[in-house]
């Protein structure tokens, strides 16, 4: 089979479709004619690494930096930091398809068909699916979420408890509640247990031995997290117990859909500052700030991801943590912020009007 195998000159060009189309119709023909000219007789397909530079170069060249070497690795970081933002705004927008938390008649028709015969007292109910210290997000309190207090916004719960010691042992409220759960039609997890150690009086001569159990459990779109404890105090907790609602069917659609929107918007920001950046003094401004972007938006994603694989190995989930957490927002969202700035004053520099064509590049 002779070198210009037409399959080969049509997987070529398929891959120089990464070039601009400009490049394409001045050097297209002579690069093709390039690579079947050395390709061995009989081959019908373009090396992997002939595949790799063709692409590389290309996406080069698409950014307008046909010389730098790691342009192409910058313009994948912004694309799936900003993919990954635009998912988890979208995934919280899709949260406000989710039904109300349950109400006081529904939690405690649970309570009663899980826990019966133990005082609950009353029934706390949020004021709203997701809340900072209890209370909805709002302008008075946005300063605590977004100034180093992020961690307190989360998803709210119904929720009860009951005081003093246990009238049961902790372990027969546990098995019972199992069966009653199980019975009732709701999927229940594995339990998990842990020890400590109580005191009897206030100098606490005589340490007690206790045991903590967390019970998990589905229905439909409510969630049941309960806590057991074997403590004796009067003025201590022995069951804790939280209803929710699990996140609504349009969260992950809407986050994959968002993502991948934020992932081509950033691509083609980053290649539109990259270009309009190219060869002027302000490139190595643009360079810093968008350096600093970066790391301080990766840099919460690389601790709070692999704490949040962890605990979900650990311990029982019935549901996903919102991707935000994932990314380590709102916890980090101070270093957001302040990335944020950074890439808007390099985008700045980007717009500014070219008065200048000093050959220095925007990464390198």
């Amino acid at each position: 089979m002779p070198p210009t195998d037409p399959s080969l000159a049509r997987r070529y060009r398929r891959l120089l479709r990464c070039y601009p189309r400009e490049w394409r119709q001045a050097r297209a023909t002579e690069v093709i004619s390039l690579l079947l000219d050395t390709a061995p007789t009989g081959r019908t397909r373009p090396t992997v690494r002939e595949t790799a530079d063709l692409v590389r170069a290309g996406l080069r060249c698409r950014l307008g930096r046909p010389a730098s070497r790691t342009v192409v690795a910058w313009a994948a970081l912004a694309s799936v930091i900003c993919g990954l933002f635009a998912g988890a705004l979208a995934s919280r927008a899709a949260w406000e398809t989710s039904r109300p938390q349950p109400d006081r008649a529904e939690a405690g028709a649970i309570l009663t068909e899980v826990f019966p015969g133990h005082d609950l007292g009353d029934i706390d109910t949020p004021p709203a699916l997701f809340v900072v210290y209890g209370q909805p997000l709002s302008l008075r309190n946005v300063k605590t979420v977004l100034l180093g207090d992020g961690g307190e916004y989360q998803e709210s719960a119904t929720g009860a408890a009951a005081f003093g010691a246990p009238p049961v042992p902790a372990e027969q409220i546990v098995t019972v509640a199992r069966q009653r759960l199980t019975d009732a039609g709701w999927r229940v997890y594995d339990p998990e247990v842990t020890g400590g150690t109580s005191c009897a009086d206030k100098l606490c001569a005589t340490p007690l031995a206790i045991t903590d159990t967390s019970m998990v459990a589905r229905r439909g779109d409510t969630i049941l997290n309960a806590s057991v404890s074997s403590q004796t105090a009067l003025d201590a907790t022995y069951l804790a117990v939280e209803v929710h609602r699990a996140p609504p069917p349009a969260v992950a659609p809407a986050g994959v859909l968002g993502a991948l929107l934020g992932a081509v918007a950033g691509w083609l920001v980053f290649g539109w500052a990259s270009r309009r950046t190219e060869g002027r003094r302000v490139s190595g401004a643009a360079s810093v700030l968008f350096g600093t972007t970066m790391v301080l938006w990766w840099l919460p994603v690389l601790l709070a991801a692999p704490q949040l694989l962890e605990h979900h190995l650990r311990e029982s989930h019935p549901a996903w943590h919102p991707l935000w957490e994932w990314l380590g927002q709102p916890v980090a969202s101070l270093l957001f912020l302040v990335g944020a700035v950074c890439a808007l004053l390099a985008l700045g520099l980007a717009a500014a009007p070219r008065r200048d064509r000093s050959p220095v590049a925007l990464v390198d």
